[in-house]
């Protein structure tokens, strides 16, 4: 069993966790996953590793509530301990050589980007930091992002937060003022990321996606995070979570995502009537 030390509310619809899990502290990197189930005879889901404390023996997931799994795991405080817990799974970021890169996050996987960001800065890389959201009412991180960044420029989709626009706009704006990036790492929606793809592609700047969003239960097994990278099938969870940008097939991931909804949607709805019966 797995304590959680800390719940916080970070908007509306997103919640962080400090667990106490002091082997998986001690290993955790980057861009690694832990699997968790939050009953015991719940489904197993991956979650991305936030960040990770090796002297206090902590693992931080940061989710958004919008499944059956992550409505029960909301519904846990701290104090409560979670069944299942394990990780860290996928390959971390390769961050070595890097000098000076773009670091791209919309919406919740900010909570993605900002370790990355975190680890890069700390190993001297300039970082520069894009991040996007809806609205302000939406903003996760905002302090965590300005710590580890150089330059953080603010997006938002209405202009409540930073300046209205996409983060393809405040990254192109700083491409063409002159600045030069060894890479781009883009963690978000897969929409996101395709266009982040799209822009770098034409400056010749090679990038990293994380497709964290396709995988389902973690361990190649399902097949649910398949998907086709520089003409080859991969799987997010096992092989990646993060590949090439410019190889990854963007609309086959988008096509084969929304084949669940139907389900998703159904397992919500039957969750909700079951916590209301508490």
């Amino acid at each position: 069993m797995y304590k959680i030390l800390e719940k916080e509310s970070l908007n509306p619809t997103v919640t962080k966790m400090v667990v106490e899990a002091p082997l998986i502290a001690a290993h955790a990197e980057p861009g690694q996953f832990i699997i968790l189930r939050a009953a015991p005879d719940g489904e197993r889901i991956p979650l991305t590793i936030a960040d990770y404390d090796r002297e206090r023996g902590t693992v931080t997931i940061i989710f958004q509530i919008v499944g059956a799994t992550t409505m029960v795991l909301n519904s846990l405080n701290a104090g409560d301990c979670i069944p299942d817990f394990t990780g860290p799974l996928g390959r971390p970021t390769q961050t070595e050589g890097l000098r000076r890169v773009a670091v791209v996050g919309g919406g919740v996987g900010c909570a993605i980007a900002y370790p990355v960001a975190k680890k890069l800065s700390k190993g001297g890389c300039t970082v520069h930091s894009i991040v996007g959201f809806r609205s302000k009412d939406l903003v996760i991180l905002e302090k965590e992002f300005e710590s580890a960044s150089a330059v953080m420029k603010k997006m938002s989709d209405d202009g409540s937060w930073g300046e209205k626009g996409l983060v393809t706009d405040a990254l192109r704006a700083l491409i063409e003022s002159g600045e030069q990036y060894d890479e781009v790492i883009a963690i978000g929606p897969l929409i996101m990321m395709k266009f982040v793809c799209a822009l770098t592609r034409e400056f010749g700047i090679h990038t990293v996606v994380s497709m964290n969003p396709i995988m389902i239960d973690g361990t190649g097994m399902c097949g649910g995070c398949r998907l086709s990278v520089g003409g080859k099938t991969v799987f997010a969870c096992v092989d990646g979570p993060e590949f090439d940008g410019h190889q990854v097939d963007f609309d086959e991931a988008m096509r084969r995502g929304a084949m669940y909804r139907p389900a998703e949607a159904a397992a919500r709805e039957k969750t909700c009537q079951l916590l209301a019966g508490k």
